[in-house]
C-alpha cells in the first residue's frame, strides 16, 4: 500500500501532499467535441468562440455551486444538531 496509516495527523499529511503533488502534475488533453472544434476553425469573427467559452464558464459554474450549498446545508445540520444534543457538549 503507497500510505501507511500513521497515528495522529501524520497520515493526513501525507494525504495532503499526495493531492497536493497529483494536482500539481497533469497530462495535456484534446477535450473539445470534434462539432465545437469544426464550428470554431471555420469562424473569423470570433463572436462563437467567446460564445463557446463564456457556456463552458456557465456549466462548469453549477456543480461547484451545488456542492458549496451541500456543504453549507450539511454544516447547518451539524452544528444545529450539536447544540439541540446536551451530551455533546462538555460537562465538568
Amino acid at each position: 500500500m503507497l500510505l501507511k496509516k500513521v497515528q495522529g495527523s501524520g497520515y493526513r499529511v501525507q494525504v495532503f501532499i499526495l493531492m497536493l503533488c497529483g494536482s500539481l502534475f497533469s497530462l495535456p488533453a484534446n477535450a473539445q467535441c470534434a462539432m465545437c472544434r469544426a464550428v470554431l476553425e471555420t469562424e473569423d469573427g470570433g463572436q462563437k468562440g467567446e460564445a463557446v467559452n463564456d457556456g463552458i464558464v456557465y456549466l462548469m459554474a453549477f456543480p461547484y455551486l451545488l456542492v458549496g450549498i451541500l456543504g453549507y446545508v450539511i454544516y447547518r445540520m451539524m452544528t444545529k444538531k450539536s447544540k439541540e444534543d446536551p451530551t455533546s457538549a462538555h460537562q465538568p
